[in-house]
C-alpha cells in the first residue's frame, strides 16, 4: 500500500511538471530548457510563428543565450513575474530564440536594430512583431518597471498590445536607406584601411571603442597584416601593446587562463566574466604570430594556458562546449574574483574592483615574479569554488575555429596538431553525415538542425589550416567538397545566405563578436584559387565581391576580415611550393616571414618554388632565396 502511494505521489508530480511547463520543453538547447519553468507560455521559433498565423495574435520575441548575463537578469525579473506572464499570455505568442542555435535569426534582427537604433545592439535583444514577422517595436535590455533609460515592460507589453489590435502601429521598414548610398567612396588600399585603423584605436588604453572592450579579433589580425604590409611601425607598436593588455589586463584570466568575452570598462581591467569557446580560439592565432614574431614568452604562455583551460572545463569526447556563464548561483563573478583574505595568501596587494572583491588585473607591463606562486595559491581558493554553468553544446562553427586554432599553436608544440586532428575527427563524425553537414547538438543526441553558413565556412579554414600541417590532401579535397555545397546551399544570384531554410536572410559582415562567416568564406575561396591554382575561384570571388564591395568601401576597416580577403586578392597570395618533408621542416621559418598572405603547397620535388595565382617566381633548392622574393 505504501509502494502504491508513492508511485501515486511521483506520477502527480510528474504530470504536474508537465503542465506547468511551457512549449520549450521540448527543446534540446540548454538556453531553451532554462525557460521551460517560466509562467510565461514560450514557443520555440517555429512552433510559435505557425502559432501565431494561426492565432493572429502578435509576437514577442525574445533572443538570448545561455551565458548571457542580462539574459538571466530579465528572466528573474519579468519571465518568472506572473503578472507580466499574464499579460503577454494574453495578448502575444511569446518566442524564445537561442542565438547560438540560430544565429541567422539573430542576425537578421541585429542587423535591424542597428539600422533603426544606429547603434549595434547585443543580447537579450527583444522585439514585438506582427503575425506575419512584421517589426513594429525593437529594443535589448527591457527593465519590468520603467526606468530613466527605458520604459518597463508592465506598461510597455499592454501598450503595445492595444496598439496591435486597434492597428495603431507604425511597423519599422525592413530596409532603411542605407547610408553609404550617398556617402564618399575611396578605392581601397593597405595604406587607406591602415589610416582608419588608426582613426579608431584607442592609444591610452590599445584596443578599439571608448568604452565597453571586445577584442575584436579580426581587426587585430588585419592590424598585424597592415603593420606587415607597410612597414608600419606605429601600427606594429599598437598590435603588441594590444596583445599585452588583453593579456596582462582583466580580460585574461589570471589564475586558469583564457579570455572572458569583453571588458566592461575601456582599460580591459573589468570583464564581463562569461567566457565563450570561439572568444579563445579566435585569439590563439594571433598570439602565435606575435609569439613567432617576437619569442615573447607572455605571448607563449597565453597560448599553452588557453589551450589547457579548455581542456580542463570544456572538452568532452575530443570536442568543446560552447561557454561558461559569467554568474555562480546568481552572483555575477564569484568563482573568479578573490576576498581580502584569499588575496592575503599571496603577494597580490588587495585593491576591491568588483563589489567588495578583487579581479586580478596586472597593471606593469610583465608579470610579477611571484606570479606562478601567486596562481597555484588561487587555484586551489578556486577548487573550493563551484564553476559556472558551461553550456554544453557542440556547435560545429565554434568547433571548427578551435581545430583552426589548435593547428596554428602546434608550430610552438607538435602536441596541438593531434589535438587538432582528434577533434577534426570527432566533429566530422557527429556533425558530417550523408554528404552534409549539421549545426549544433548535445553529446548523446543525433544532430538534427542543417549546417549553416558558418559552419561550412568555418570547416573549410579549419580543413585548409590542417592541410599546412600534414599536407594531407584528402583535407584539401574534403575543404573543396563543403565549397561547392555551400555554393550550392547558400549562393543564390550573387548573394551569399546565412541558411538554406527558406528564411533568405542574407549574411552580414559583422566581425566584432567572432569573424564573419561570408567574409572567412571570401577568404577560403581566394586562398582555392592559390593553392589549386584555378583561376575560375578568383572568378568566383570577384563575382561575390562585386556585391560587397560598397560595404568595403563605405565601413573600411570596421569590416576587418572582408578588408583580408579584398588585400589577399589585390596584392596576391603567395604560393611556397616544395616537398612535404621540406615544408614541415622549414614552417616556423616560413610562417615568420614578413609578408602576410603566404600559402604552403606540397609538390613531389625537394627543390623550392614560389608562386602567384598567375605565374611562378624562381625555382631553388635554397629557401633563403625563396623568402627574399616576397614582397
Amino acid at each position: 500500500m505504501k509502494n502504491i502511494f508513492l508511485l501515486f505521489i511521483i506520477i502527480q508530480l510528474f504530470f504536474s511538471n508537465s503542465i506547468s511547463a511551457n512549449e520549450l520543453k521540448f527543446e534540446s538547447s540548454p538556453y531553451l530548457q532554462a525557460h521551460k519553468n517560466d509562467p510565461v507560455n514560450w514557443y520555440p521559433w517555429g512552433r510559435g510563428v505557425q502559432e501565431a498565423l494561426k492565432e493572429d495574435k502578435p509576437i514577442f520575441l525574445s533572443i538570448g543565450y545561455s551565458t548571457c548575463h542580462w539574459c538571466h537578469v530579465m528572466q528573474r525579473e519579468s519571465f518568472k513575474n506572473e503578472a507580466l506572464a499574464k499579460l503577454l499570455n494574453k495578448s502575444f505568442i511569446s518566442i524564445k530564440v537561442d542565438r547560438e542555435e540560430m544565429p541567422q535569426i539573430d542576425a537578421l534582427y541585429q542587423e535591424l536594430y542597428l539600422k533603426v537604433k544606429g547603434r549595434r545592439g547585443g543580447w537579450p535583444l527583444t522585439l514585438f512583431l506582427t503575425p506575419k514577422r512584421e517589426v513594429f517595436y525593437i529594443g535589448s535590455y527591457i527593465p519590468l518597471h520603467k526606468e530613466s533609460y527605458a520604459e518597463g515592460l508592465e506598461t510597455l507589453v499592454p501598450k503595445l498590445a492595444k496598439d496591435f489590435y486597434t492597428h495603431k502601429l507604425p511597423t519599422l521598414k525592413k530596409k532603411p536607406r542605407e547610408l553609404f548610398e550617398s556617402a564618399k567612396r575611396e578605392k581601397i588600399n593597405a595604406k587607406i584601411l591602415a589610416k582608419d585603423l588608426k582613426e579608431s584605436y584607442d592609444e591610452i588604453y590599445s584596443g578599439f571603442g571608448v568604452s565597453k572592450k571586445f577584442p575584436e579579433a579580426s581587426k587585430l589580425s588585419l592590424m598585424m597584416d597592415l603593420a606587415a604590409l607597410n612597414h608600419d611601425k606605429e601600427l606594429e607598436n599598437f598590435t603588441y601593446e594590444m596583445l599585452d593588455m588583453m593579456a596582462l589586463r582583466g580580460l585574461y584570466d589570471q589564475v586558469e587562463g583564457g579570455f572572458f568575452r569583453y571588458s566592461t570598462d575601456a582599460a580591459w581591467e573589468i570583464p564581463h566574466f562569461e567566457k565563450m569557446l570561439y572568444t579563445q580560439a579566435e585569439l590563439i592565432p594571433p598570439y602565435v604570430r606575435a609569439y613567432l614574431k617576437t619569442k615573447k614568452e607572455l605571448y607563449k604562455n597565453v597560448v599553452e594556458e588557453t589551450v589547457a583551460m579548455l581542456d580542463k572545463h570544456y572538452k568532452k569526447n575530443n570536442l568543446y562546449y560552447s561557454a561558461s556563464n559569467a554568474d555562480t548561483h546568481e552572483k555575477e563573478g564569484a568563482y573568479f574574483t578573490f576576498t581580502k583574505e584569499e588575496i592575503g595568501q599571496t603577494k597580490f596587494e588587495f585593491y576591491p574592483n568588483f563589489k567588495e572583491q578583487m579581479h586580478i588585473n596586472i597593471e606593469d607591463e610583465k608579470r610579477p615574479s611571484f606570479f606562478n606562486d601567486a596562481r597555484e595559491k588561487l587555484l586551489k581558493v578556486r577548487e573550493t569554488k563551484e564553476y559556472p554553468f558551461i553550456d554544453t553544446k557542440i556547435n560545429t562553427a565554434w568547433n571548427a575555429l578551435m581545430v583552426e586554432a589548435l593547428y596554428s599553436a602546434s608550430v610552438i608544440n607538435e602536441k596541438y596538431a593531434k589535438m587538432a586532428d582528434k577533434t577534426l575527427q570527432a566533429l566530422t563524425d557527429l556533425m558530417f553525415d550523408k554528404g552534409a553537414l549539421y549545426h549544433q547538438t548535445l553529446l548523446g543526441l543525433a544532430p538534427t538542425q542543417k549546417g549553416l553558413l558558418e559552419d561550412y565556412s568555418f570547416f573549410i579554414s579549419a580543413l585548409i589550416a590542417g592541410y599546412e600541417v600534414d599536407y594531407d590532401a584528402k583535407k584539401l579535397d574534403f575543404a573543396e567538397y563543403l565549397l561547392q555545397k555551400s555554393k550550392e546551399k547558400f549562393y543564390k544570384k550573387g548573394i551569399w545566405y546565412l541558411s538554406d531554410d527558406g528564411l533568405k536572410i542574407k549574411a552580414g559582415l559583422l566581425d566584432k563578436y567572432y569573424i564573419s562567416p561570408l567574409s572567412k568564406m571570401m577568404q577560403n575561396i581566394i586562398k582555392f584559387a592559390s593553392l589549386k591554382g584555378k583561376l575560375s575561384y578568383e572568378k568566383f570571388f570577384l563575382e561575390s565581391m562585386q556585391v560587397l564591395q560598397s560595404h568595403l568601401e563605405e565601413k573600411k576597416s570596421e569590416v576587418p576580415a572582408l578588408a583580408e580577403a579584398y588585400l589577399m586578392q589585390k596584392l596576391q597570395i603567395m604560393t611556397i611550393k616544395s616537398s612535404t618533408k621540406n615544408l614541415i621542416k622549414n614552417r616556423e621559418l616560413i610562417e615568420s616571414v614578413n609578408y602576410p598572405f603566404v600559402l604552403r603547397k606540397k609538390e613531389l620535388y625537394s627543390d623550392y618554388l614560389v608562386c602567384s595565382l598567375r605565374k611562378c617566381y624562381l625555382k631553388t633548392p635554397n629557401l633563403k632565396k625563396i623568402l627574399v622574393t616576397l614582397p
